[in-house]
């Protein structure tokens, strides 16, 4: 895998000073912003069947929107888990206050093992979930996203590059953080370049893993 050209790719192509405004501009904009989603999801299809220039021009706008909608509602009920169990530690919180000392020791145990499940089912969703999403960029079908066996496979058949690429991704969005020193003008598009670097990242590790892009791009 070329690492470093996750990091610079974008630069190659001669349109991308306007696809990154644009990108930016429309993730800065509620809803409509899931059209980012897409985008990326397109950029790393893009990487996965070794496209040249993988950068997509905006003009599929109403694809990348759909797309981008289906691959958040495939995240939200992955997420749905650590809703319920957010929600529950929520609700003994608020419990502490209204209970005698008696108990305070068990609800507080409670709320103490809700916490370290969230914490590791969240580990777990940073691992797993670019996988799916990968998994989904690849077959464009919404059930991509759960199924389980190939996800796994997609991760464990190359381990090494997967674990880099998702740290590598981790690194990035750290990177972008430091758009804030812009007043947050900069951030709105170090993030999108932050997504862009994780989508080739993912892009190269399928076409060395064992999910085959159904429909070759030319």
């Amino acid at each position: 895998m070329d690492f470093g050209k996750a990091f610079t790719y974008l630069f190659d192509d001669e349109e991308w000073v306007t696809k990154l405004l644009i990108g930016g501009i429309v993730a800065f904009i509620p809803i409509v912003n899931l059209a980012v989603i897409g985008y990326v999801l397109k950029v790393l299809k893009n990487v996965a069947d070794g496209v040249e220039r993988p950068l997509p021009a905006w003009s599929d706008f109403g694809d990348f929107f759909v797309k981008g909608l289906i691959g958040f509602l495939g995240a939200l009920l992955w997420a749905l888990p650590i809703i319920v169990v957010s929600g529950l530690s929520m609700m003994l919180s608020f419990a502490l206050y209204d209970t005698s000392a008696e108990y305070g020791g068990l609800l507080d145990v409670c709320l103490w093992g809700l916490n370290c499940l969230s914490g590791l089912y969240g580990l777990f969703l940073a691992i797993v979930l670019p996988a799916a999403f990968a998994n989904y960029a690849i077959s464009n079908e919404f059930g991509a996203v759960f199924r389980f066996g190939q996800i796994f496979k997609y991760i464990t058949s190359n381990l090494g590059n997967y674990i880099i690429a998702v740290l590598l991704g981790w690194v990035a969005q750290f990177i972008a953080g430091f758009g804030v020193i812009l007043c947050l003008i900069g951030v709105i598009f170090t993030q999108f370049w932050a997504s862009l670097v994780n989508a080739h990242l993912l892009g190269q590790v399928c076409r060395l893993s064992e999910i085959p892009s159904p429909e070759p791009a030319a």
